[in-house]
C-alpha cells in the first residue's frame, strides 16, 4: 500500500482573485509553475551563485537524527562554511539541511534577487527563510510553529513534497507538545503494519522543480525530501483563521517553553513518554 495522497494542481500563472477564491479560501494547495519567471533569482539562484556570495558564512546544519533532550528547540547539529556545505552537496548524498536561514540577516543582497509576490496576503518581510538539502536528505513531518501561509519557491534541481491539513492530524503519529509526527516514520515508504492509521490519512503530493511556487495554506503538515541537491526560499503570512492564530500563539508563547522546561525536569524519558503518547493517543482512529 501507498499513502492516500492527491496530486496538486498545477497552474501556469493565476491572478490575484483566481489564488483567493480558488485556492486560499478553501485552505488548498497550488503549484504556480511560472510565478516567478520575473524575479532575477530565477535565472540566477544555483548553488554556484550562493556559493560566490555567501561562501564565507558559517551555516548552522540540520540532520535526521532523532530529538535529543538535551538539544534546544531548533537546535543545530554542526556547522561549516557555506562553501563547504555546497561542496559538500555537489560531492556526495549527505543528511545534513539548512533550514530556517534568514536571508535578510545573513546576505541582505539577496533580497535585490526577489519580489513579494501580490496574492492579497500580507506577507512578513522581515522573514525571508531558505532551506538547503542534498540527494535523499528530509525534513520530518511537521508543521511550522506559526501555522503561517506559505509560498514555498523551490531552486536548482527537484524535491518531493507530502502535504496533509491539520484535520488529518488524528492520523498522522503526532508528537504531543511538539509541531512533528513520530520521527521513525517514513513517509516515503511508510509501514502500514507499524502504523496503520496512516492508512486514513488523505494528502497531497507534489514534485517541485527550478522556478516552481507551491503554496501550502495554514497550518498545513509538510515532508519535503530533496531528489537532487537544491534549496528553497518560503515567504510566509500569519493565519487569518481564529483557531490557527490561537494555536500559533500558544505555541510560541507557552508550548515550546513547557517542553524545553520539561526536557530539563525529565530528560529522555520526556522524549520517551511523548513518543508512547503519539501511538496511543492515535490508536483509536486506526
Amino acid at each position: 500500500m501507498t499513502l492516500n495522497l492527491t496530486a496538486i494542481p498545477r497552474v501556469k500563472t493565476i491572478s490575484k482573485d483566481a489564488f483567493l477564491n480558488t485556492y486560499y479560501k478553501p485552505q488548498l494547495p497550488v503549484v504556480i509553475e511560472q510565478g516567478i519567471t520575473d524575479w532575477p533569482a530565477y535565472s540566477k539562484w544555483n548553488l554556484e551563485y550562493i556559493k560566490a556570495i555567501a561562501g564565507d558564512i558559517t551555516v548552522p546544519l540540520y540532520d535526521d537524527r532523532p530529538v535529543d533532550y538535551k538539544d534546544g528547540f531548533n537546535q543545530a547539529h554542526a556547522q561549516m562554511k557555506m562553501s563547504d556545505y555546497i561542496d559538500l552537496l555537489q560531492r556526495e548524498p549527505t543528511k545534513y539541511r539548512i533550514f530556517l536561514w534568514n536571508i535578510l540577516k545573513e546576505v541582505p543582497q539577496l533580497q535585490q534577487d526577489f519580489k513579494y509576490p501580490d496574492f492579497g496576503l500580507r506577507l512578513m518581510k522581515t522573514l525571508p527563510m531558505l532551506f538547503f538539502g542534498g540527494t535523499d536528505a528530509h525534513t520530518f513531518m511537521h508543521y511550522d510553529i506559526d501555522l503561517a501561509n506559505i509560498f514555498h519557491v523551490h531552486f536548482n534541481g527537484k524535491k518531493d513534497c507530502i502535504l496533509f491539513d491539520q484535520r488529518q492530524t488524528k492520523y498522522l503519529y503526532k508528537v504531543p507538545h511538539s509541531l512533528i509526527t513520530r520521527e521513525d516514520i517514513d513517509f516515503n515508504n511508510p509501514d502500514f503494519n507499524t502504523w496503520p492509521a496512516l492508512k486514513n490519512a488523505k494528502g497531497w503530493t507534489c514534485q517541485l522543480q527550478h522556478g516552481e511556487l507551491l503554496y501550502l495554506p495554514e497550518g498545513y503538515w509538510h515532508y519535503m525530501r530533496y531528489l537532487t541537491p537544491g534549496f528553497s526560499l518560503s515567504l510566509r503570512a500569519i493565519p487569518k483563521r481564529p483557531l490557527h492564530l490561537c494555536k500559533a500563539v500558544y505555541n510560541i508563547l507557552i508550548m515550546r517553553h513547557f517542553d524545553h522546561l520539561m526536557r530539563k525536569l525529565k530528560g529522555q524519558k520526556w522524549i520517551d513518554y511523548k513518543n508512547k503518547k503519539a501511538v496511543t493517543n492515535t490508536a483509536p482512529f486506526v
